[in-house]
């Protein structure tokens, strides 16, 4: 079945109650079904509550609702009236305040009983009116009733026009101030059907969504892209991972879609306590993050169905790419075909560059907005010839897959050689003792970047620096092994899931050489002595780590020649890049350290020569060739 196609969000549930009248819409746990017909009166009810309010076409009205039901529907019909600003409850007050102000809403919804909130005191201190969702136990999914003071006097009546702007979100910003992005009627519906192409949707499915509706994510690519295909969805409060399959069991979806970090959660609960899925699923979407593949080939074993990956931004009402379903093929690493729009991939002069050439990826299409609504520096250097450049750094095969690197931000120039972070994180996705690995940039004194990496360990597992950079030696070549290991607690996310790589640098940045910690032994103060020698500095701590001094590869070379010719001892680089602080070569030298580290015996022969030929080079004043500045 497949509906007639609507121009506006109104228009789409009106026709879903004229041709699925008694199908389901929403489900909820605790909660009785919403049928199409019971969504529509739903939505024109508030609809027309708020026109009464005073709220028009033009009003901004923000939400501030918990994940359930009710906002699915509240968004709807604030989206079929005015401009929709869904927020995450969790704001601060501050946060709340910055977003009314820019939006300049002219209300925000809560929830009954929410006096004293972050939310309501930004809006008390900004003048906002503030209106209440009342909902009843016992009533069907997503069912409430407005209440509130009036904005203004009642609003006229109009029919919504395609181009009308029916949201405002921001994007899911690192360190920067997020920029707003206003979204009309024909770019959510364009995304919802693309998204629904993509996945084959049809009235028969049912989507378990843990996504926030506060996001393009939860908003288009599962609620709307459901919706225009007349399928249903499930809207538990928030995501809970123990759960999980208590609602899968419920409500016998046919899909969930989510970013890896709640996948890793379904898969630790499912170890946890050995529950399997009693629904047969017929497939499993991740985005917002890259999907590691030892997580993939876990969900793909956990649910006997295939998970396709996609691609997607805010400025596109979320998805651009995504794999195809079977039979279709699904490449490993890629994040797949375009889903209907455009895709390109351009050098910094913005031309397109050749199949297989990384770049900035630049999208284009119905889907994407017009441009940034309060940035318009920002449009004048992201929007050109009608291309919208995503900051997103990747490249296309001869296929026309798409291969995400990173954001362009966020690549680590480690002495001219381009490490993508994601390249990292998935060389140590198989670590058997890390949860989570995340891997950026660290600030180098002669490298301009050195790779870094933060692990989260395991449940009871310990971890140690050496032991991960060994693991990672293994699997990638020298320069994009990380120099650092930091092991944390949790990486810092965004309200999506992403990792905030840029606050992983600013968190882990050196503030400066603080207190060091002594030498002890006089094989430690002999390497101090040789270390200072090469990076003509004082000599370092017992601690204090090579890379953060300023070393890089060709020092290391220059270390390994020194302890040859003082201390008589062969020392291969590899040797030297798996112990970084003195007390630790030391150690290792001394015979505490064990023999020589897997990674070593792996690369010792590739590695000797290499040392041999810097040395020769050295001896006849000829240059390190290009590329081996680290």
């Amino acid at each position: 079945m497949r509906l007639t196609p609507s121009h506006h969000l109104r228009e789409l549930v009106v026709s879903l109650a004229k041709e699925r009248p008694d199908g389901v819409a929403l489900c909820a746990p605790g909660r009785p079904d919403l049928s199409f017909a019971a969504l529509a009166q739903q939505v024109r009810a508030t609809g027309e509550r708020l026109r009464e309010l005073g709220v028009g076409p033009a009003d901004a009205v923000a939400l501030a609702l918990p994940s359930g039901p009710a906002l699915a529907t509240t968004f709807l019909a604030v989206a079929g009236q005015a401009r929709c600003v869904p927020l995450n409850p969790a704001h601060s007050a501050e946060e709340f305040a910055d977003y009314l102000h820019r939006t300049a809403a002219r209300a925000v919804v809560v929830p009954a009983g929410a006096a004293g909130t972050a939310a309501t005191a930004a809006a008390r201190e900004l003048g906002v009116r503030t209106l209440e969702l009342v909902t009843r136990p016992g009533e069907p999914a997503g069912v409430g009733t407005l209440v509130g003071q009036a904005v203004d006097r009642p609003a006229a009546d109009r029919p919504g026009h395609p181009d009308d702007v029916a949201l405002l979100l921001f994007t899911s910003g690192t360190i920067a101030r997020p920029r707003m992005v206003p979204l009309t009627h024909t770019n959510l519906l364009t995304a919802a059907r693309n998204t629904a192409g993509a996945l084959r949707l049809a009235p028969t499915d049912r989507c378990l969504n843990v996504m926030p509706l506060f996001h393009a994510h939860g908003l288009t690519s599962t609620l709307l892209a459901s919706l225009v295909r007349g399928a249903s969805v499930v809207c538990p409060p928030g995501f809970d991972a123990a759960a999980f399959f208590d609602q899968l069991d419920e409500f016998s979806p046919t899909w969930y879609t989510a970013v890896p970090a709640m996948h890793r959660a379904v898969l630790d609960a499912a170890a946890s306590t050995g529950r399997r899925p009693a629904a047969r699923l017929r497939f499993v979407r991740s985005a917002s993050a890259p999907l590691p593949d030892t997580v993939l080939d876990q969900l793909e074993g956990l649910f006997a169905a295939p998970v396709v990956e996609g691609y997607g931004m805010t400025e596109a009402a979320s998805l651009v790419t995504c794999n195809p379903l079977p039979p279709g093929e699904r490449r490993r690493g890629s994040v797949g075909l375009p889903v209907g729009e455009p895709v390109r991939v351009l050098d910094p002069a913005g031309r397109p560059v050749p199949v297989g050439t990384p770049g900035e990826i630049a999208i284009r299409g119905a889907n994407v907005t017009a441009g940034y609504a309060d940035d318009p520096a920002a449009n004048a250097t992201a929007f050109a010839d009608g291309w919208l450049r995503t900051g997103d750094y990747g490249h296309l095969d001869e296929d026309g897959y798409l291969y995400v690197v990173g954001r362009v931000k966020e690549i680590i120039n480690r002495g001219g050689s381009k490490v993508s972070p994601a390249e990292v994180d998935q060389a140590l996705a198989g670590h058997p003792d890390l949860a989570e690995a995340a891997a950026f940039a660290l600030p180098h004194p002669t490298l301009g970047e050195d790779v870094a990496v933060a692990v989260v360990p395991r449940a009871g597992a310990s971890v140690r620096e050496q032991e991960v950079r060994e693991f990672a030696a293994r699997r990638l070549i020298a320069h994009k092994v990380p120099g650092r290991v930091f092991v944390v607690a949790s990486l810092p996310r965004n309200a999506v899931g992403k990792v905030q790589r840029l606050r992983l640098t600013e968190r882990h940045t050196p503030a400066g050489r603080g207190p060091a910690v002594a030498t002890g032994t006089d094989l430690e103060r002999r390497i101090a002595a040789i270390w200072a020698a090469v990076l003509g500095t004082d000599r370092p701590g017992a601690t204090e780590n090579f890379f953060d001094l300023g070393g890089d590869s060709l020092r290391l070379a220059q270390v390994a020649e020194r302890l040859r010719v003082e201390l008589g001892r062969e020392v291969p680089v590899p040797v030297l890049l798996m112990h970084p602080t003195v007390r630790g070569l030391a150690t290792h030298l001394s015979g505490d350290g064990g023999a020589d580290p897997p990674p070593v015996a792996e690369q010792r022969r590739r590695h000797d020569g290499r040392d041999r030929l810097l040395r020769q080079r050295r001896g006849h004043g000829a240059a390190a060739p290009a590329g081996e500045a680290g």
